[in-house]
């Protein structure tokens, strides 16, 4: 749909691969959010509405130097972001959705050089969290990142990779036993072509509802 709309805009159509490669990085589509060349826009909007897909012109960006792309905001191509507090301060560590939102906060913060409102933050989650230790941003756990790296407090016995003692939220699918034609129909509505190797998949289904925290060994990367 999109090279529909540039080749309305360039009036040609494209014949080979080669006539493709002036578009390298320069059109992209991460999941609902698409890359194109500025002049080619309108032309490629038209293109997408035609077939029936809707664009948020109020969130599309093509003039002036101002650009927002997965949940960022870019001015020159630079990182111009704002860090958001998005929920209220956890009242005690049941507050799950808070304190996952509040650590998420202060890592934040501290990587975009507010250290000292990180710092007042990190004395909070200290006493909600108890283990509050240095981590890597894709770590499990609930932690601080910190550009100072994360300092391993044990190895694990058998995989010999460093531990740390961290809260992380754990949750339990509710269970929700299927049978009949219900479960007929969540078989063949599967959509890999391998075997299920998990013999209670009709006895389980749906997202947790319940979520909570729990202190344990985990890996700080």
């Amino acid at each position: 749909m999109i090279f529909i709309g540039i080749e309305r805009e360039r009036g040609y159509h494209f014949i080979d691969r080669k006539e493709l490669y002036p578009y390298i990085n320069r059109v992209r589509v991460y999941g609902d959010d698409i890359v194109v060349p500025t002049d080619c826009v309108l032309s490629v909007i038209d293109s997408l509405e035609h077939f029936g897909a809707r664009v948020n012109r109020r969130k599309s960006f093509w003039t002036g130097r101002f650009r927002e792309s997965c949940g960022k905001d870019y001015y020159e191509g630079h990182d111009v972001s704002i860090v958001k507090f998005r929920r209220m301060f956890p009242k005690s560590r049941q507050c799950v959705a808070e304190t996952i939102s509040l650590v998420s906060f202060r890592n934040q913060l501290y990587q975009h050089g507010c250290w000292e409102t990180a710092s007042w933050l990190d004395k909070k989650l200290r006493i909600l969290l108890k283990h509050y230790p240095c981590i890597e941003s894709s770590s499990s756990a609930l932690g601080r990142v910190s550009f100072l790296g994360y300092f391993a407090e044990k190895e694990h016995e058998h995989l010999h990779v460093p531990l740390v003692k961290a809260c992380v939220v754990s949750s339990r699918s509710p269970r929700d036993s299927l049978d009949g034609q219900f479960a007929m129909l969540k078989y063949f509505l599967k959509r890999s072509d391998l075997p299920r190797y998990d013999e209670e998949h009709l006895e389980r289904a749906g997202r947790p509802r319940v979520a909570y925290i729990k202190s344990r060994w985990v890996t700080p990367y």
